[in-house]
């Protein structure tokens, strides 16, 4: 009887072992997995622009530096996109980006972009209109003051940033 007893507790044990062995698993894994992502924890941006625009290429290496990881999209129907995302026309730039549920429009500087999403504000997103000369992928020796602006969804809009 002792023997069958103790051969009962050893199976059990290694039932339960065996059980919770995948939850385990999971729970480390998924503890890796987040400690090991890139400096943009926020998320991925993905970004659309012309195959053609140099500036946007250099915008997005910016952010690159800056530890974003950037998935980019070629279109020659911007304008079309750009409207069918509710940016207003006066604050539209050369390229759009997506991140987190918030639109960057334009040459945005990265340190803004990280406050937007470290502070998280009711609003669309960000845009620099145009392009200013000095602002992220538009170095070209010459600077322009600017302004990030902030805008919702109900045409509010805002001064997030002067530079």
């Amino acid at each position: 009887m002792n023997r069958n007893r103790t051969q009962n507790i050893r199976r059990n044990g290694m039932l339960r072992f065996w059980l919770l062995m995948p939850v385990v698993v999971i729970v480390l894994g998924g503890a890796a997995m987040w400690l090991l992502q890139p400096a943009a924890r926020a998320g991925e941006m993905v970004v659309y622009k012309s195959a053609s625009c140099g500036c946007c290429g250099k915008w997005v290496e910016h952010m690159r530096r800056s530890g974003y990881n950037i998935v980019t999209h070629d279109t020659e129907r911007l304008a079309q996109f750009k409207q069918s995302l509710g940016i207003p026309e006066g604050l539209q730039s050369c390229h759009t980006a997506k991140i987190d549920g918030y639109l960057i429009e334009g040459h945005v500087p990265a340190r803004e972009v990280a406050r937007l999403l470290k502070e998280r504000p009711p609003a669309r997103g960000l845009s620099v209109p145009g392009m200013v000369s000095g602002s992220p992928g538009m170095e070209n020796g010459e600077y322009e003051k600017y302004d990030v602006i902030l805008f919702d969804d109900k045409g509010g809009k805002s001064i997030f940033a002067s530079y």
